[in-house]
């Protein structure tokens, strides 16, 4: 019998205009670290790592912002929500509005978006505690 699929893991890609800022961004405000890149000087291509979470960064001509096209929104699962909203709100990365909210669905949670305008959602299931 052959063995069935099981997918296990997703690495979302996000657009960005400069890999170096990028990087720098999500390492040194977001805690994530360097998981690989493509070019120790000038990398089109990264992955950065925090806890159980892999995102990777590629490089797109800044040109493609022009247009305005929608921005992934990633969802990230997250323990201890209140602490992470803690630590990121004191490194002065949210924009006025941003709060720590439950939501109609379920959800406590906060959102802010990075420098290349690709949004991150923070949030942990209210019924879990």
């Amino acid at each position: 019998m052959e063995p069935k699929a099981y997918l296990h893991q997703i690495h979302p890609v996000l657009p960005v205009w400069d890999v170096v800022e990028a990087l720098d961004f999500y390492v040194n405000r977001l805690d994530f670290r360097i998981a690989f890149a493509d070019d120790s000087k000038n990398p089109k291509y990264a992955g950065i790592i925090k806890d159980a979470v892999e995102i990777h960064l590629q490089w797109h001509d800044m040109k493609a912002w022009e247009l305005e096209p929608n921005r992934p929104m990633l969802r990230i699962v997250t323990q201890h929500i209140e602490a992470l909203y803690q630590e990121y709100g004191e490194k002065d990365i949210f924009n006025p509005h941003t709060l720590l909210r439950e939501t109609a669905w379920g959800t406590k949670e906060f959102s802010f978006y990075d420098p290349f305008k690709n949004g991150l959602t923070f949030y942990r299931d209210v019924s879990i505690k």
